[in-house]
């Protein structure tokens, strides 16, 4: 009796606890908004926009402002060579200089930065896919024991409906003491099944609630996810592929850096303002100069050649890494269709097995009722039943995992 107020109590705490209903969408959508992953992948290509500018705003003319003065006396004909110090110096100096590049090469420094921004995107689009990928899997697994906990529920029901009907028709010697014995332990079992199912369930509901940044700890119940399988992209349009797209614009950029770092590079420059060392009407010594500096490569010891070979070094590389990854790509991708195919036959053979063991426990029923059925055979189909339906909820759940797996991959 104790124990059959416990389970009330407990259907009473599920009605209570589990009224809310939230969906897939809201925890990946939460998940994604808390993540500081992402928000620094945010922040880090909003910087790749600003070093775009900031090479820009370097080409521009850059002015600076300069002061100096200097005192050197000669006292009683002691102190450093007037030829030398001129004894009185100051300068006040505004200077203006420009750096001249082609616009070529302007283009392939921006180009670098763009490339550099343009692997951020893509590595926050995985990112997002990866977090997307784990909130789904603990959607599921969090489903799954929900599901488990209500079918045990369902269970414990019936078997506490069959409970006082075996008590009855023991009590009338149609059954024996044993018999029911028999059967209430397995009505114990179900019964403390029910409680580590909604253990479980907990647990599974708390790590989802986790790994989303969801502060609470109480319980809520899920809705059913709906997840449709997408197929295959070609590869060229699979972000798990644009990293090595990427990386060969790079390598090409790279070489184009390279050559335009050996051309001559001109400075110009020019400068006005006050310069003096007191020795002559210091008042006229107002004035301006201007020049250029220009540096012309000629040879550096072969390191030009050094750098070529390296950057062929990591196209090679890069090479290799595109070519292991397009089997595995492929392969996996192959794996998992071929597995939920399997597991969707499965379903569909576990489902009509069911039928079946629905249909004995309705005659076993009818049977009980009128003393006509053994106990061993009632307990025998209660536990072919939960065979069964423990199978296809497992086998839903692997259905529904696989599909997140090859939904990931198909991005």
């Amino acid at each position: 009796m104790k124990c059959f107020f416990g389970i009330i109590l407990c259907i009473l705490t599920w009605s209570v606890t589990l009224a809310q209903n939230n969906t897939l969408n809201y925890y990946l959508e939460t998940a994604k908004s808390k993540s500081p992953l992402l928000k620094d992948l945010r922040n880090q290509v909003a910087m790749s926009k600003l070093d775009s500018l900031r090479i820009r705003a370097g080409l521009l003319p850059q002015v600076n402002g300069s002061s100096a003065g200097l005192f050197a006396p000669v006292i009683h004909g002691f102190g450093y060579s007037g030829a030398i110090t001129n004894i009185n110096t100051f300068n006040a100096l505004l200077t203006v200089n420009k750096t001249i590049i082609g616009k070529q090469y302007l283009n392939s420094q921006l180009a670098a930065v763009g490339f550099q921004r343009d692997s951020i995107i893509n590595l926050g689009k995985v990112s997002e896919l990866d977090l997307a990928k784990s909130i789904t899997g603990q959607y599921i697994t969090a489903y799954g024991s929900l599901e488990q906990y209500k079918f045990t529920g369902e269970i414990v029901d019936l078997l506490t409906k069959e409970d006082t009907i075996l008590k009855k028709l023991t009590r009338a010697n149609v059954y024996r003491q044993s018999d029911y014995l028999t059967f209430l332990v397995t009505l114990k079992q179900q019964q403390v099944a029910l409680l580590q199912a909604r253990l479980q369930y907990k647990n599974d509901f708390a790590m989802l609630n986790y790994l989303s940044g969801i502060a609470d700890t109480s319980m809520a119940n899920i809705s059913e996810p709906t997840l449709q399988r997408t197929f295959t992209p070609e590869i060229s349009a699979s972000i798990f592929f644009k990293k090595f797209q990427i990386d060969s614009l790079r390598f090409l950029n790279s070489r184009k850096l390279i050559d335009y770092s050996y051309r001559p590079k001109l400075n110009v420059f020019a400068d006005g303002g006050y310069e003096t060392d007191f020795s002559n009407e210091p008042y006229k010594n107002f004035g301006t100069s201007y020049g250029f500096n220009l540096t012309i490569p000629i040879y550096d010891g072969g390191q030009r050649k050094l750098q070529y070979k390296r950057l062929a070094l990591q196209q090679e590389t890069s090479r290799y890494y595109r070519s292991f990854f397009d089997v595995q790509y492929r392969q996996q991708i192959a794996l998992l269709n071929q597995q939920i195919v399997e597991n969707e036959g499965l379903i569909l053979k576990v489902k009509d097995q069911i039928r079946f063991t629905e249909a004995l426990i309705k005659v076993d029923n009818e049977l009980l009722q009128k003393g006509d059925l053994k106990v061993a055979d009632l307990i025998l189909a209660i536990n072919n039943f939960l065979t069964v339906r423990n199978l296809l909820t497992q086998t839903t759940v692997s259905r529904l995992q696989l599909i997140n797996q090859v939904n990931y991959w198909n991005k």
